[in-house]
């Protein structure tokens, strides 16, 4: 059996934040509607990344951010995403290193860019994004190392990148090599949007035995079955999956497994600064929480405490370390 080397292997899309401070001029000069949203193809986020002055460029993506995390709080972690062989990819690489998280994923030599998110900073603290999807949507069966796999204590799946067949089919290779290997898979459906797109795929993999693991927001689970009712998606969840861990903002977060449902409050927070990103962190406090055999109920305290962390700040990845955080709140002492 291949000795366990990573707590935690992620698989998601691999995406650069392109961050830039701009005018609102420069707005109105490209059309940009303040605080909006657009998914854009590859040549308007070359000309948008050509219009900058001193971007900063930032690893990110949802399954990034939690490895990011779980790297902070002490644990040894993984990921696999897909970048293309140029200037954002490599920088992608670069950074997520940085981060403590092993990245080796080989780097696309034809195909769309890197896929990135241009994040454009008004004086008044406004965001404007702009998201192009890229080479992430390109991850396969091919990329998946089967021996890192092995490895690693739990696989943890990012709904994203559930639209690309060829995402699919290597998510669900990694899951199958990661059970016959004796490990835990983890998927977390990500956005309502994942959820109302790709609900009977996703049913299909947890009521078939291939998650055992499920995040989601109390949203998500109310749209994976279709209820406006939490307590029937609740009653759902007891029935098809092993373990569901379900956050529900200020009301904190659930465990439902075995029958039971452990409660734990969200931690005490002065103000919300951004809560981009928060989710991401509480994954990655309760995968570490698992990895350190933790109870379900500390495990959701420290998920909770890295989500504060972050929804302290702006932006998705800690400012500090989490592992010297948790420790001053009385979790992983001595890591």
């Amino acid at each position: 059996m291949t000795a366990l080397r990573y707590d935690v292997l992620g698989l998601g899309n691999a995406i650069v934040d392109v961050l830039a401070r701009v005018d609102d001029d420069f707005l109105v000069a490209e059309k940009l509607a303040k605080g909006s949203m657009h998914l854009i193809d590859e040549a308007r986020a070359q000309q948008l990344y050509a219009a900058l002055d001193n971007p900063v460029l930032i690893s990110g993506g949802s399954g990034a951010n939690t490895c990011a995390g779980v790297a902070s709080l002490g644990g040894k972690v993984a990921f696999i995403g897909k970048v293309k062989d140029d200037e954002l990819g490599r920088g992608f690489a670069d950074d997520i290193r940085k981060t403590g998280v092993h990245f080796q994923t080989p780097f696309a030599k034809d195909g769309p860019t890197t896929a990135s998110s241009t994040i454009l900073v008004t004086p008044d603290g406004e965001r404007t994004m702009n998201t192009f999807l890229g080479a992430s949507q390109h991850l396969s069966v091919s990329d998946i190392d089967a021996e890192l796999v092995r490895a690693s204590g739990t696989i943890y799946l990012e709904g994203y990148l559930w639209d690309p067949p060829e995402a699919i089919a290597a998510f669900k290779s990694a899951a199958e090599i990661a059970h016959a290997a004796g490990r835990k898979v983890a998927l977390t459906l990500s956005d309502g949007f994942c959820v109302d797109r790709h609900r009977p795929e996703f049913l299909d993999m947890i009521r078939s035995g291939g998650v055992d693991i499920l995040f989601a927001n109390e949203y998500e689970a109310q749209a994976l079955y279709e209820t406006s009712d939490f307590d029937t998606a609740v009653a759902a969840l007891h029935k098809d999956v092993r373990t569901a861990i379900v956050t529900r903002s200020e009301k904190g977060a659930i465990w439902v497994a075995d029958g039971d449902v452990v409660a734990v409050p969200a931690h005490p927070i002065e103000r919300v600064v951004d809560a981009t990103g928060a989710g991401d962190l509480f994954a990655a406090g309760v995968l570490t929480g698992l990895a350190r055999n933790l109870t379900p109920a500390d495990s959701l305290r420290l998920g909770a405490l890295a989500a504060a962390e972050c929804l302290s700040h702006m932006g998705a990845r800690p400012q500090q370390s989490l592992a010297r955080f948790a420790a001053e709140q009385g979790f992983l002492q001595g890591v």
